[in-house]
């Protein structure tokens, strides 16, 4: 899918630090939290409710009032005027969703849609199900997040699986996995340099959570919560989580909660919106693909080429990459196929370390991509991250000086 016309003002994009699950963010409604970190996103890069048109709401796990998602959520931020589609595509939902704004900016011209990613993997919700067929009507079950995980329908295989799997037939070692979890995790420290300079670029910190009631500040986190010291030491004293596997609880991320926010609309009214006006930061394309059944971290590769293709480029062509990688096999495979060096990208941090809140995490990351793209003069930059069904999703900017 190739975009002509889809722009993101450079500087009007935000995220929230990622919480642990069960830590700071844990005991929050994500939509409601997304809605009020927006209106002080917005209001702090003097960019009115009045100017959007429509808003995308991405997000994969349920929440209490979900069902009034984009709606609700337009009117918690002063723009009931608005609405638009709530969109679930388990791990590619962020690329997903920036890319149904882009569509829709590109089909109708001058027009801007706010898109938002919210997800807390914490207290998920228990739902029961009905079944009156079921022994003596009792019904059935989900737990959310953890069946998700542990679960697919299709491939009868939990998501660590996945990775077991693909290592296995890729030859990707126990030892491999720890050192580029090492590298992820010395990269992640670039972005804590200074100061946290690189991450002040774009996140909202120092980030103060309320209670429920949205009036008493009850914490104040300084940057990601839930960060893992990582050291090669540490890392060959873990087991791994499934007997005779390679994959330990260090070379895989965890679940987390937070928020992204960004704006996608026409290259005039982004350059109107931009904080530096001669900076222009274009949406290219979006790939999709999937990999034979349980070997979910495959399924990157033919993302990455559709996003490329539909983009007019080629690998070589790009400057920065960043991945969604829940498990460090992922990169691995990735630098394999398509002729990468480990330490060739993700700079400044990946999800394996910084954690993985599901819509939220894919759009943190291009955002990231849009800031390392600038730092490094303009170019092309791509996203790739797989997702739940061994599927995958990528994504290709452009930042031009």
């Amino acid at each position: 899918m190739r975009f002509i016309k889809s722009f993101v003002p450079y500087g009007a994009y935000w995220s929230t630090p990622f919480c642990k699950w069960q830590g700071s963010l844990s005991h929050l409604n994500a939509i409601a939290l997304a809605a009020d970190t927006t209106k002080g996103a917005l209001g702090n890069r003097k960019i009115t409710t009045d100017s959007i048109d429509a808003i995308a709401l991405g997000m994969t796990v349920l929440q209490k009032h979900q069902l009034y998602g984009g709606p609700w959520f337009a009117g918690m931020i002063g723009a009931e005027a608005i609405t638009g589609a709530t969109i679930s595509q388990a791990c590619a939902t962020g690329a997903r969703t920036m890319a149904t704004a882009a569509a829709e900016v590109d089909a109708s011209g001058e027009r801007t849609v706010l898109v938002v990613t919210a997800d807390r993997c914490s207290n998920g919700a228990h739902v029961y199900f009905p079944n009156p067929l079921g022994p003596g009507g009792m019904g059935d079950k989900e737990d959310i997040v953890m069946d998700s995980f542990g679960h697919d329908p299709w491939a009868k295989n939990s998501m660590l699986q996945t990775a077991e799997n693909v290592a296995a037939e890729a030859g990707i070692t126990r030892q491999q996995q720890d050192e580029c979890t090492l590298v992820r995790y010395q990269q992640y420290q670039q972005a804590l340099a200074d100061g946290g300079a690189f991450q002040k670029r774009y996140m909202l910190i120092p980030f103060e959570v309320k209670d429920a009631s949205g009036r008493k500040t009850v914490a104040t986190v300084a940057s990601d919560e839930g960060i893992f010291a990582t050291t090669k030491d540490g890392l060959a004293a873990l087991k791994p989580v499934v007997p005779d596997g390679t994959v330990t609880f260090g070379s895989q991320t965890h679940p987390a909660d937070g928020n992204c926010g960004m704006i996608v609309t026409s290259r005039d009214r982004a350059k109107s919106m931009s904080k530096d006006p001669s900076v222009e930061v274009q949406l290219c394309a979006y790939g999709q693909g999937r990999a034979k059944t349980g070997f979910m971290a495959m399924a990157t590769v033919p993302a990455a080429k559709a996003a490329l293709e539909a983009a007019g480029v080629g690998i070589n062509d790009v400057k920065a990459i960043k991945t969604h990688n829940p498990f460090a096999v992922n990169d691995i495979f990735l630098a394999k196929a398509m002729d990468l060096k480990i330490d060739g990208f993700n700079n400044y941090g990946s999800s394996l370390v910084f954690g993985h809140p599901q819509g939220p995490t894919g759009m943190r990351l291009v955002i990231e991509l849009i800031e390392e793209l600038h730092i490094l003069g303009g170019g092309y930059g791509l996203f790739v991250g797989c997702a739940a069904g061994d599927t995958a999703a990528a994504c290709v900017v452009k930042v031009g000086k």
